[in-house]
């Protein structure tokens, strides 16, 4: 069994015509995606997402790394 670790990501939007990029992203590391809840603060005009992820190291850091590379997108992991 490969070794894995837990994370939470956080990703603020900050404009909504990223969100579809966010989303194309996040589908394509669905397989470490145990859930994500998506709340939209819509008197600050951003998006917040928190995704639980159990994946391999260098792969969670990928994804956090990619979203973060997304115009008007921040994102940092939270490791177990």
């Amino acid at each position: 069994m490969e070794n894995t670790r837990i994370a939470i990501i956080g990703i603020i939007v900050s404009d909504l015509n990223s969100a579809e990029k966010v989303n194309a992203l996040l589908h394509e590391y669905a397989d470490i995606i145990i859930g994500r809840m998506g709340i939209p603060h819509r008197a600050k005009g951003v998006s917040i997402i928190s995704v639980a992820v159990d994946g391999n190291v260098n792969v969670i850091n990928a994804l956090t790394g990619k979203l973060g590379m997304i115009e008007n997108v921040s994102s940092k992991a939270l490791w177990r």
